[in-house]
C-alpha cells in the first residue's frame, strides 16, 4: 500500500526545477556513490557542474546517491538541497521512527512520506534525464538495476541499510542496500548509454583503510629485542617481578557504541568493495570530495557537505571540459 504525505508549500508535486536540454556532444553519465550523510556533497557536485554549463544526460545512483540522482532526474534537486539545509539533530532525530521488533532498528515510514511529497507519483522511465538506482537482492545478493517503475520504490530500496531500514519488495524480490554490491555504480551509468562516466566517491578519504598491520610487538628487531631482554630478567626472579610491578598497564579505550560499532564495520565494508569495482569499471574521471571530518550520520552538518563537493567539482572542471573536448573529436 502506497504512503503520500500532505504537500506542504515549497516541497510539492507542482514544484517542478526548469531544466534546460543537455547540449550536443558526449552523453555525460554521474554515477553517485553510497556514503549516507556524506552525501549531501552530490547536491554540490551537481551545482558546480550546472553552474559550469554541463548537464549530465544520465544519473546512476546508490544508497544516498539514489536519493540525490532521483532528485536530479525528476527536476525536485532545488527542493531536496532545502530540505537538507533546514536540517537540524532535532529534526534528523524527528525523521527516525524507532521500532523494537522486527528486521530494522527504524520503520522507515517518516522519511519515505517526506520524500513521496515529490517521488511518490513518478516513474522511473519518464523523467526528463535517464535514471537508474543499484539495489541488492536480499539472499541471492544479486545486484539489481533499478530503472522503470516507481521512482520513490527504487530510491527506498537501494538506501535500504540492511538492520537500519527494512528491505523493499519489488517484482517479487526483497532488495536492500546497493553499496553491499556496487557504491558507485559506473557500470550502471556506462549501460545506460553514457559516453562519459564521472563518479563521485564519498570514501576518498578512506585511503588509509585496507592495509594489513601486525599485531604490536610483532616486527622481527622487536621481537628479538624483547626475547632478549625476557631472557636475562629471567636470571632473577626478584627482578621479574620488579619489573611487572613497575611495568605501567595499558590504557583501556572506552568501548564504541553499537551504532559506531555497524556503521563503521559497514563503511570499512564499503571502502573494500568500492576500490574493488572502481579497478575493475574505471570512471573517466573520478571526484572525491575531502569528506574526511564529516561523519557519517551528521545530515545536519548539509550546508559543509554540499560546500565540500562544490569545491571538488569546480577542480575538476578543466580536466572534465578537455575529456569532453576529446570525446567530441573523436566523434
Amino acid at each position: 500500500m502506497s504512503l503520500r504525505a500532505a504537500p506542504d508549500p515549497g516541497f510539492g508535486p507542482d514544484a517542478v526545477e526548469p531544466r534546460r536540454a543537455a547540449p550536443g556532444g558526449p552523453r555525460l553519465g554521474l554515477a553517485l556513490g553510497g556514503g549516507s550523510a556524506r552525501g549531501w556533497a552530490h547536491i554540490g557536485v551537481i551545482r558546480a557542474l550546472e553552474a559550469a554549463g554541463i548537464h549530465p544526460s544520465v544519473v546512476a545512483g546508490c544508497s544516498i546517491g539514489a536519493v540525490v540522482g532521483a532528485c536530479y532526474a525528476a527536476g525536485k534537486l532545488h527542493l531536496l538541497e532545502d530540505f537538507a539545509r533546514s536540517l537540524t539533530k532535532r529534526r534528523v532525530v524527528g525523521l527516525l521512527d524507532l521500532r523494537l521488533s522486527g528486521a530494522s532498528l527504524i520503520g522507515g515510514d517518516r522519511l519515505r512520506r517526506r520524500l513521496a511529497a515529490d517521488l511518490e507519483a513518478r516513474r522511473i522511465e519518464d523523467l526528463p534525464v535517464r535514471f537508474a538506482a543499484v539495489a541488492t537482492e536480499l539472499g541471492a545478493g544479486h545486484e539489481v538495476w533499478l530503472s522503470r517503475g516507481p521512482l520513490i520504490e527504487a530510491v527506498q530500496a537501494s538506501y535500504a541499510l540492511p538492520g537500519i531500514f527494512p528491505p523493499v519488495h519489488i517484482d517479487g524480490r526483497l532488495l536492500m542496500d546497493g553499496t553491499l554490491v556496487n557504491p558507485v555504480p559506473v557500470a550502471l551509468a556506462r549501460a545506460m548509454g553514457a559516453d562519459l562516466v564521472v563518479c563521485v566517491n564519498l570514501g576518498c578519504e578512506s585511503g588509509a583503510r585496507g592495509r594489513v598491520v601486525e599485531a604490536a610487538g610483532a616486527d622481527p628487531v622487536e621481537r628479538a629485542v624483547a626475547g632478549a631482554v625476557e631472557a636475562r630478567r629471567r636470571w632473577s626472579l626478584f627482578g621479574a617481578v620488579r619489573a611487572r610491578r613497575r611495568r605501567p598497564r595499558d590504557p583501556v579505550p572506552a568501548a564504541p557504541g553499537i551504532a559506531r560499532v555497524m556503521f563503521d564495520a559497514f563503511n570499512i565494508t564499503q571502502d573494500r568493495i568500492s576500490r574493488a569495482r572502481l579497478e575493475r569499471d574505471p570512471p573517466d574521471l573520478s571526484i572525491g570530495p575531502d569528506l574526511a571530518g564529516m561523519g557519517l550520520f551528521e545530515f545536519h552538518r548539509a550546508a559543509e557537505g554540499i560546500a565540500l563537493g562544490e569545491a571538488a567539482a569546480r577542480a575538476a572542471l578543466p580536466r572534465l571540459r578537455a575529456l569532453m573536448a576529446g570525446a567530441s573529436a573523436r566523434a
